[in-house]
Parts: structure tokens; sequence; C-alpha cells
């Protein structure tokens, strides 16, 4: 009888770059989005609506991604805990970067009158849909392959997704803002970076193709320990923590999307910083996400991912009171630290969760839980704070309103951590 030889763990080299391609090109395609949102879309797509209004509608079909990702999480959780984590990862990277690409070729309202606004819903709708199913596939790929006491190390590389995909996303815009004109931007400059998604997706699937399975879930394939219906078990069986582990998440998209989604619209239109500058800030924040995000994340093996996270929670209760009187003072100096602190601790709160969620769950439902918390996260911490950051604004009630709501969002995500348990010397 002939026996197969072992396949060969993949190197950690390889696992890196199959698990932070996909959450790079995740935050990619958000960023660009939310930088188009503030800076372009209201104009292209909703013109017959005053400036506000025109603002909160762009800032609205931003929010329908994460809308649809929970949908996501849930679809690509299931097949992902029945079939495999490789697979799945294929398809939502696929899904996510060619809507991604539609959406920079969709003509504007002047082409085609109100089916442009339409498609636009739409088209983040699918965006959403490929998202929910990316994370989840990405941290569970770095987290089931990695040798015991250095999950909080390998998980890491997903989370550097957002500073990679940012740092990628806002050179590109600066680079646009220096070459062309207002005019060219408007008419057709901010369609490049959209475009530009399809060389990442086609370098991610190259990537993902050549990874194997989990050994983990290849175990529990082995050993018939699969769910028939897995989001069913999870709701029977984990649903408390998915439901904190949301709220743990919320604070995380809360300070990002606050710090480059709103901010960039309200430095460059009520501040009156130029375009150039407000990005150039931005870009020297996400210098500071990307440092918390691996410090905490090794952090988190040695002193316990829970604890990390409470500091980073808490720290951010506080700087949600001194953002925004940072902003006002209107100079250069104050209002970058004002988003590197933001951001920083965006990264400190980051960090841990490409671990810390997916140990939250069984193997059986590890996908479905890890992917259902971190999209329902992103719906309160991400979707909304915009949305309510901008009405706040309009309402006169002044920007340390914005603030405090930020604060709040930290609150919240504090009480959840507190209730959730300690997970870093669990097996998986």
């Amino acid at each position: 009888m002939t026996i197969s030889p072992p396949i060969a763990a993949p190197s950690r080299s390889r696992i890196a770059a199959a698990s932070l391609i996909g959450t790079a090109v995740e935050f990619y395609d958000f960023y660009i989005y939310g930088t188009a949102a503030a800076l372009v879309l209201n104009t292209a797509f909703f013109p017959k609506l005053d400036p506000v209004a025109g603002s909160l509608a762009a800032f609205a079909s931003f929010a329908v991604a994460f809308i649809s990702r929970p949908l996501g999480s849930a679809v690509f959780g299931h097949w992902g805990d029945r079939v495999g984590r490789k697979s799945m990862l294929v398809v939502s990277l696929l899904v996510m970067g060619l809507s991604t690409v539609a959406i920079g070729l969709l003509p504007g309202y002047a082409a085609i009158g109100v089916a442009a606004p339409v498609l636009l819903v739409l088209l983040r709708f699918t965006q959403g849909i490929g998202l929910g199913g990316e994370w989840g596939g990405a941290a569970l790929l770095a987290t089931e392959h990695a040798p015991p006491g250095k999950r909080g190390l390998y998980a890491m590389f997903p989370q550097l997704g957002p500073s990679v995909g940012f740092v990628l996303a806002n050179g590109l815009f600066l680079i646009l803002g220096e070459a062309l004109s207002d005019g060219e931007f408007g008419a057709w400059g901010w369609r490049l970076p959209f475009v530009a998604s399809l060389l990442l997706v086609i370098v991610g699937l190259y990537v993902r193709l050549k990874i194997s399975e989990t050994p983990v879930f290849q175990a529990a394939m082995d050993q018939h320990r699969i769910a028939k219906v897995p989001f069913a078990g999870l709701m029977r069986h984990q649903w408390r923590r998915v439901l904190l582990g949301a709220g743990a998440m919320t604070i995380a998209y809360t300070l990002f999307y606050t710090a480059t989604t709103y901010c960039l619209a309200y430095g460059t239109t009520t501040l009156k910083i130029p375009k150039t500058t407000m990005l150039g800030l931005t870009m020297v924040g996400v210098v500071f996400m990307g440092a918390g995000t691996v410090v905490s994340a090794m952090v988190s093996d040695r002193l316990g991912r829970r604890r990390t996270l409470i500091t980073g929670a808490g720290v951010a209760v506080l700087w949600g009171l001194v953002m925004f009187p940072l902003m006002e003072t209107k100079s250069v100096f104050l209002v970058g630290l004002a988003l590197a602190g933001a951001l920083g601790l965006m990264g400190l709160v980051f960090g841990p969760m490409g671990a810390y969620l997916p140990e939250l769950f069984k193997t059986q439902y590890r996908y479905s839980g890890a992917s259902v918390a971190y999209s329902l996260g992103g719906v309160l911490g991400g979707a909304v704070p915009p949305l309510v950051a901008t009405s706040m604004q309009a309402s006169g009630m002044g920007v340390m309103a914005v603030g405090v709501y930020v604060s709040a969002m930290a609150l919240l995500s504090l009480l959840c951590l507190l209730a959730l348990p300690e997970t870093g010397d669990d097996t998986l």
C-alpha cells in the first residue's frame, strides 16, 4: 500500500500574504468609496439635492454595504463552515473586487438619470455581500494555521489590511489630487482608483489559490464534525457571543470611519483645510494605526486578548472627548494629532480582534460566528457614524456632539468586552 506524503504546512510568509491581500483589498475598496462619498459622489450621483442632503445621500449609499455585510457573513459563513475556508475566500474576493470595478465604470446622473444612483446602491449592496465573507475567512486562515501561543501574531496579518489598503487608496487620491484639476477629478479622475482595484484582485486570487485548507478545519472534516446548518447551531449555542463580539468591534469601526470619512469631509468643507493636506494628515494617522495593530496583536499573545482590548477601548472613551477640540483649532499639527490618536487607538483595538473573534466560537461555526459578529459591529460602528455626525452638524448640535458619540461607542465596546471571557490560552 502506497502512503501519500503529508502536505507541507504553508510558510508564515504565504499565510501572511494570503490573509493580508483580501483585507487590504477590502479596506482599499471601502476607503476609496468613503473618500469619493466625501468629495464627489454627491454631485456625480445626487446633483438634484442640496449640498447637505447630497452628502447625506452619498454617505447613505456608503452605509448600504455595511447593511448587506451581515447577510454576506451568513451566506459565506455557512459555506465556509460546510466546505472550507479557502474556497469561500476566493469567491468573496471576486464578488467584492468586481463590484468595486463596476462602480468605477458606472455612468453618473448626467448620463443615465435616476438609474445611476439606483445602480450605485445595488453595486454597493453586492460589494457588501462579498465583504461579509472576506474578513472572517482571512482571520480563520491565519488563526487556524497558527502554532500555539502565536495566534495573535499570525492574526496580525489580516488586521494590517486597513493600513495597507488605506495607504494604497489615499496615496492614489493624493496623486490624482495633485495631477488633476478639480474639474477633471470630479468628471472622471475619481473613477481610476475603483478600476485599479482589478489589479489587486488578480494578485489576491493568485496568492489564495496556492494556499492549503486550514489544518483545524481539515481535522474537523476528517472527524465528521461539520454542522449541517452552521448558522442555526451558532444562534442556538453561541448567540450571546455573536452580539457581544459585535459590540466589542464597534469602536474600531467608529474610530476608523469617523477619522477617515467624516473628518475628511468636515476638515475640507467646514474647516477649509485643503483636500491634499487632510489626505496627507490622514496618511500619517494610518502609520500610527498600523503600529498600533502590530503592537497590540503581539502583546495580546503575552498579556491576553481581553486585557489588551479593554485598555484600548478605555482610552478611546477619553479620546472621543479630546478629538474634536483638537480639530477645531485648525492647526495642521493638532488636526494631525487628533487623527493620529483616533487611528492609533483603532489599531490598538483592531489588532487582537483577528484572533479574538475566531477564538470565541467553536470550529463547527467559527466562520459564521466571527464573520457575523465582525459585520454587525460594522453596521453600528461603520455605517452609522458618518450619517450621525453629518446630521448632528447640520442640526446645529455642534461638532463636540460627534465626539461624545465616539465616546459612547467606545463605552459600549468596553462593556461588551467586560462581559466576554479571555480566550488566548484556549485550544481551537
